[in-house]
């Protein structure tokens, strides 16, 4: 006996162009609700804590976004917002050089940019140490301001490096009466801007990672 089905045991078939649009509709939304989420994600990483004048611009660490900082800690100094502008060293090196015949390391490379930029050789001084992480450059930033008889300092950082900074700086700072600010690089330069930071490997090692790092900062600090 052959059995014909009926509306209720027919089985549908598939409709293969349903389906593509289906999918097509569902990341057009994705997008759509990701973006402003990342932007989110990203400026929610970036804090300011701008004061009109200090004893000294500290420009941090940061190896290849040296460019950036040194060029916005120039500018500072251009405004006259402090006299002196300090270094810490990472001890990493950098590219080949053809002049120097020798790959310099980052520090002496942000050296040179501050002086291309206009800050006086005289007025940049390393400052003694080795910063292997934001934790221990604050530690030695803490020392010698304190024994330079420095009463504030402004630091200048990498946009999305500021609010775990900011963070360190003033946690190790408390008690000893040095005012800390702090000024932001903006995003775009070297680091990727905030709105496509996540359509590129370097944007989700830069945000990204740097959500790894405050995480691990605020349960370990």
């Amino acid at each position: 006996m052959v059995l014909i089905p009926n509306e209720r045991t027919r089985v549908r078939t598939t409709n293969p162009k349903r389906n593509r649009r289906r999918i097509f509709f569902a990341l057009l939304l994705f997008l759509l609700a990701w973006q402003p989420i990342a932007w989110l994600a990203a400026r929610a990483l970036i804090v300011q804590a701008p004061i009109p004048y200090a004893d000294a611009l500290v420009v941090l660490s940061g190896s290849a976004a040296y460019i950036e900082r040194t060029h916005k800690a120039a500018e500072l100094y251009r405004q006259g917002r402090a006299p002196i502008v300090l270094l810490t060293d990472d001890q990493t090196r950098g590219g080949w050089s053809r002049a120097l015949q020798t790959n310099p390391y980052f520090v002496d490379r942000a050296k040179e940019e501050l002086i291309k930029e206009g800050v006086p050789a005289e007025q940049i001084r390393i400052v003694p140490g080795f910063a292997s992480s934001t934790r221990s450059e604050m530690s030695i930033l803490q020392q010698y301001a304190t024994a330079q008889g420095l009463r504030s300092v402004l630091l200048v950082t990498s946009a999305y490096h500021s609010r775990r900074a900011l963070r360190t700086f003033r946690q190790g700072f408390a008690g000893t009466g040095i005012i800390v600010g702090l000024e932001i690089a903006p995003a775009g330069i070297q680091t990727p801007s905030a709105a496509f930071w996540w359509v590129q490997g370097e944007g989700w090692r830069t945000v990204g990672g740097e959500y790894v790092k405050l995480v691990y900062y605020w349960f370990r600090y």
